[in-house]
């Protein structure tokens, strides 16, 4: 049923093209659209994802090893497409190829189809089958990319004046590309709010306003007790019931050891009652900076083709549907660079000032983001990549960067008793081990991941395979085209003669994926490549820049417009409602029908015990608790066995008790009992849990009950 969704609204896309095509006599193109929504949907219907953890793959082989034909069919069929395409006679071939030659001549084709390949897939076992998904996914991605082009070449004068009309009116008419500063127009603005009401949207109707990730529960429980205004919580009173992933009990303080500035911002969302809008809002902010940004550094009309590319791009706007901290470390990166930038062109010191400030919310969100992001921009205003700022801005850079990064150090101290040891450091040294998560090689590093790490320690080229899984995430995230995302990007690497910013946007590529090396994790499969979220605008750059030289090469740059809108087209009928419904639609088995039963029940102090595993079970509602334990609210907590169990009955004994859990026969439904008395809910865990629990650990509970005179009577 899900499937059917998106790829009914794909199909219905593909037929109002078709119509399109058909109606400016377009007949030729009106086959060649049909046949690539066709492919694109097929493709698509061809890959395992779906909402556990891990990366998409083709479906090249069953799970006995055997090939399977979907694949294949596909394949035949792009190459049996173009044949029948070709089989007419073009009226733009000669052009066609021509540019092709000049774009690709030589040596270059053969790099533009390497680095094609090598992005195609991501590397897995064995070793066979994962070179058979490498080959037949590029070629598949090779062969849409002909096709797209064969189509624009086939475009008539009259709908190219059309598509030259339609993209001036928007964009603009001039290839200059000298910089148009200036703040956001109606233009960004109306970018920005859609990106908002996007993003906003899908957090409500896709992701159910729920944090999915163990790292979003507890960012959402620091949040909230953030806003009730405690920085720690008094331990818990069975600790085994309230087991979560980054929550740390220590030094009789029990808290969440992440960095302050995400929960520190997302509490303004709680202490609103929507911290669901918080990341949309950031989302719709950045648009806005990275437009003005772009200006600093180019036309106003590629400023503009920029923001529209961030706007339509996956990797942006499912990040911003999240509770994750990288819509901020983002925003905050782009205001620091834009006060940079215009320092530059002004020398404004309020400029710096204010680049200095974002720097430090980065450090304060994601300490080795705001640690490269100022060494960057550092080297930046002292003249590297672009003229040198006056002395006295990059003073004021340096002290409001020094100043704004500070600020964790009480933090620091509240927590971990020693201002430079940050939480995180005393978690994992706690938990897993000392040194355990540092940066670096050897056979220490890792947490014991299995599934998300290949092997055990950490080395260079341990390092160099999970950069590959990022840069495969990149490449279908970064804007979801089935020619692969960073065509115009390999286009800006082999054709494009470098400016000083360009070679800045490679130092700022170049050192976050090179500083990622060193570290253990790649940041997994959630929301793509999620570390190098920061490459993000500089991959903005050089798809402009590529798309730019495009431009310059065709007889008719109304061509190349018409090739990208087709692409924007088929991704945000295709992949973006795929992606949406097949991955993020109750992802890693969280969904909103637990909050919602719950929120049904009119709760108010009740003890709720919680059935099922502590991911997503209790995921699903432990950030919902107070700061408190003795709050007029409800509790809720972890049935994990029957000692905790007994425990917690104990405990809580003030208070009545309610049980929650899926439905036997319906595991993505949630029910709630009504109050029970503590003997009550002790049988009801005893008859849905292990039958153990009887004969072990009654006697535990009758104990409990004997002691402290546990019946609870409504």
């Amino acid at each position: 049923m899900i499937r059917g969704a998106w790829l009914a609204l794909s199909l219905l896309c593909g037929f109002l093209l078709l119509t399109l095509a058909a109606y400016h006599a377009q007949v030729r193109v009106a086959f060649g659209v049909a046949f690539l929504v066709g492919f694109a949907a097929l493709y698509l219907l061809d890959v395992h994802a779906g909402p556990a953890v891990g990366y998409h793959h083709y479906r090249l082989f069953d799970d006995a090893g055997e090939f399977q034909k979907p694949l294949a069919f596909d394949l035949v069929a792009a190459v049996l497409g173009m044949l029948l395409h070709f089989g007419f006679k073009l009226d733009g071939a000669s052009e066609l190829r021509r540019v092709a030659r000049e774009l690709l001549g030589g040596w270059r084709a053969i790099a533009f189809a390497l680095l094609m390949l090598v992005a195609a897939a991501k590397i897995s076992r064995p070793a066979e089958r994962s070179l058979a998904e490498f080959g037949m996914v590029g070629l598949t991605q090779l062969v849409a990319l002909a096709l797209v082009a064969a189509l624009v070449f086939e475009l008539t004068p009259t709908v190219l004046a059309r598509v030259r009309a339609a993209w001036e009116r928007v964009f603009g008419s001039t290839l200059d590309d000298t910089p148009a500063p200036g703040n956001a127009d109606r233009f960004a603005w109306t970018l920005a709010i859609a990106s908002t009401l996007v993003a906003a949207a899908l957090n409500v109707f896709v992701y159910e306003r729920m944090p999915h990730v163990p790292d979003e529960v507890v960012y959402l429980f620091h949040a909230r007790y953030l806003a009730a205004g405690e920085l720690f919580l008094a331990p818990p009173p069975v600790p085994a019931a309230f087991d979560l992933d980054l929550m740390l009990l220590d030094q009789g303080k029990w808290y969440c050891p992440v960095p302050l500035g995400w929960p520190l911002v997302l509490a303004l969302g709680a202490w609103a009652g929507v911290p669901w809008l918080v990341n949309p809002l950031l989302g719709g902010a950045t648009v806005l900076v990275v437009y003005a940004l772009l200006r600093e550094l180019t036309s106003r009309r590629n400023a503009r083709i920029g923001a529209a590319l961030l706007c339509i791009s996956p990797w942006f706007v499912f990040l911003n549907m999240s509770f994750m901290t990288h819509p901020l470390t983002l925003l905050a990166a782009s205001c620091a660079a834009l006060g940079v930038a215009r320092a530059r062109r002004t020398g404004s010191i309020a400029s710096c000032v204010g680049a200095g400030l974002a720097i430090g919310v980065a450090s304060l969100v994601r300490p080795l983001d705001g640690m490269l992001l100022a060494l960057l921009l550092g080297l930046w205003s002292i003249g590297l990549g672009g003229a040198r700022l006056r002395w006295g801005s990059i003073a004021a850079l340096v002290a409001s960067t020094a100043l704004s990064g500070l600020a964790v150090l009480p933090y620091n101290r509240a927590l971990t008793g020693e201002p430079l040891r940050f939480p995180i450091q005393r978690y994992v040294d706690v938990v897993y081990g000392p040194g355990k998560n540092d940066m670096g090689f050897g056979p220490d590093k890792g947490l014991g991941w299995g599934g998300l790490d290949p092997w055990p320690g950490h080395s260079l080229g341990e390092g160099l395979v999970t950069a590959q899984f990022n840069l495969f995430s990149v490449n279908a995230e970064l804007f979801g085209w089935c020619t692969g995302s960073l065509a115009l990007v390999w286009l800006w690497l082999l054709v494009a003669r470098w400016s000083k910013t360009d070679r800045a946007m490679a130092c700022v590529v170049a050192a976050i994926v090179g500083s990622s090396l060193l570290y253990w994790f790649n940041g997994g499969p959630d929301f793509g490549a999620r570390y190098w979220h920061l490459i993000l605008v500089p991959l903005l750059w050089a798809s402009v820049r590529g798309l730019n030289e495009l431009e310059r090469r065709v007889d008719d740059p109304a061509r190349v417009h018409a090739a990208l809108a087709l692409l924007a087209i088929l991704s945000l009928s295709s992949w973006m409602p795929w992606r949406a419904l097949d991955k993020y639609w109750g992802y890693r088995g969280v969904r909103g029908t637990a909050r919602d039963v719950v929120a049904s029940a009119g709760l108010e102090r009740e003890l709720v015990l919680v059935r099922g595993e502590r991911h997503p079970d209790l995921a699903a509602l432990a950030w919902l608790n107070p700061p408190r334990w003795d709050a007029d609210a409800p509790i809720f907590a972890w049935a994990r066995d029957g000692e905790t169990s007994a425990q917690l009955l104990n405990e809580f004994s003030d208070r009545e008790v309610r049980i929650v859990g899926r439905r036997s026969e319906e595991k993505s439904e949630f029910e709630i009992s009504p109050l029970l008395t503590a003997r009550a809910a002790w049988e009801t865990l005893i008859e849905r849990a292990d039958p153990s629990w009887r004969g072990a650990l009654t006697p535990l509970f009758d104990e409990h009950e004997r002691c402290t005179a546990l019946e609870v009577t409504r």
